[in-house]
Parts: structure tokens; C-alpha cells; sequence
């Protein structure tokens, strides 16, 4: 039977697996030019990362989409909120056919969702640099402040 510290430990890991496992499926519908796919599994990648994150600094699953509020309350530096607040619409423009005039299908270019994936991989590669310097909920909150 596991430890609470390794269940906890397990579901982080999963966590950001299934991140990283978002990033390869955008990329691979972003080459099938399926660019609305691309730009949702990019979202998701960061959302996915970053509450791998929150996991470990709070010991609990926050249910949002907010890309925003999850970066700030794990102390994210500010290029990393920058990037949230870009991402941040997708989940509803990506999802929602009444969200805008045109449907999610043809609402994204090619430059658009490559950018998104871009600004998501930063995202992914900040939130593993942090799991993997982070010892305990202190050290990891002291870690992830912006360099000036």
C-alpha cells in the first residue's frame, strides 16, 4: 500500500505526463493543419503542468481552466502569467461553437496555434524545472519567483 506522499507523488507524475502527452498530440494535429485541435490540446498542456504544480505546492487538485489564477497562486513569474493570459481563452473559444462568429474548426491559423504551442512548451519546461527543484511546498513557492 502506497503513502499518502507517494500516491500524492504518483498523481503529479501523471499529471504532468498526460501535459507532456497534450504537447505531442498538438503537435501532431498541428501537421494535419487540424489547428483548433491544436490550439486546445496546447491549453490543456499548460492547464495540466501547471496544476501538476499546484499539486505539489498544496497537496490538492484545484478544478479550474483558469490559466491565470493557477499560475499566480504557484507563484509563477510573470512571463509565465503573461503566457496564461494568452492561452487563457482558448478553452472556451476552442470548445464552444456559439463563442465567437466562426466555429473553433476555422477559427485558428496555422501562426496562431504554432505560437500557442510554442508559449505552451515554455510553460511545461518551467513547471518540470520546478517540480524537479522543489523538496517540499516552501522551497517550491521560493524557487518559482521571477529573476530580475
Amino acid at each position: 500500500m502506497m503513502s499518502v506522499k507517494e500516491e500524492t507523488e504518483k498523481i503529479i507524475k501523471n499529471w504532468l505526463e498526460q501535459a507532456e502527452s497534450d504537447l505531442e498530440s498538438a503537435e501532431y494535429n498541428l501537421k494535419g493543419k487540424r489547428f483548433d485541435v491544436t490550439a486546445y490540446l496546447s491549453q490543456q498542456s499548460s492547464e495540466k503542468a501547471l496544476k501538476a504544480l499546484y499539486i505539489k505546492i498544496h497537496n490538492k487538485l484545484w478544478k479550474t481552466h483558469d490559466l491565470i489564477k493557477l499560475a499566480e497562486l504557484i507563484k509563477a513569474p510573470e512571463n509565465i502569467i503573461k503566457i496564461c493570459n494568452e492561452l487563457n481563452p482558448i478553452y472556451a473559444e476552442d470548445r464552444y461553437p456559439d463563442f465567437s462568429d466562426t466555429i473553433p474548426a476555422k477559427k485558428f491559423t496555422e501562426k496562431e496555434v504554432r505560437d500557442f504551442l510554442n508559449k505552451s512548451k515554455e510553460v511545461v519546461k518551467w513547471t518540470k524545472e520546478n517540480l524537479n527543484s522543489s523538496k517540499s511546498s516552501k522551497n517550491s513557492k521560493k524557487k518559482t519567483k521571477s529573476k530580475k
